[in-house]
């Protein structure tokens, strides 16, 4: 697995792994990646969903599928995320693809609260696409100022 080291929100270097390319059914396809490559996210309490520069769907994981699973769950790897966004989020998703950059806010839905972040990824130097993170969170959150 190849990690590129990108500034991230934060302001450090994030590494983040190649993504797998997948069809459909989670099976690694003949490009030559395999799909454990985003192993380390089927155990974490995050939605991820990673998409490539046209906006096709690539990979989510198991918590990814069961937050999508009215629009098809894993069914949608292969797929173009712009068309499960809504105006004007289809309108800003194309912005980030066209222009890479990270998106930040948060959620309520059914009562649960959650951070959604969308982040370039990167392959060899190159915007190769976005990786969407979600997470819940508390309605009311602590903030610590740590200078």
């Amino acid at each position: 697995m190849v990690a590129s080291a990108q500034a991230g929100p934060f302001g450090h270097l994030a590494h983040v792994p190649e993504p797998a390319f997948v069809d459909g059914r989670g099976r690694a396809m003949t490009d030559g990646s395999v799909a454990s490559d985003f192993a380390w996210l089927e155990g974490m309490a995050v939605a991820a969903t990673v998409c490539d520069r046209d906006g096709i769907c690539r990979y989510m994981n198991e918590q990814a599928a069961r937050q999508f699973a009215k629009d098809g769950g894993r069914a949608l790897v292969g797929k173009s995320l712009l068309d499960c966004h809504p105006e004007p989020a289809r309108s800003h998703f194309r912005a980030q693809l066209a222009t890479p950059s990270t998106n930040t806010y948060t959620i309520e839905k059914h009562g649960k609260w959650k951070l959604i972040q969308q982040l370039p990824w990167w392959r060899d130097g190159e915007f190769s696409g976005v990786i969407e993170l979600g997470l819940e969170i508390p309605s009311v959150l602590p903030h610590f100022i740590r200078d």
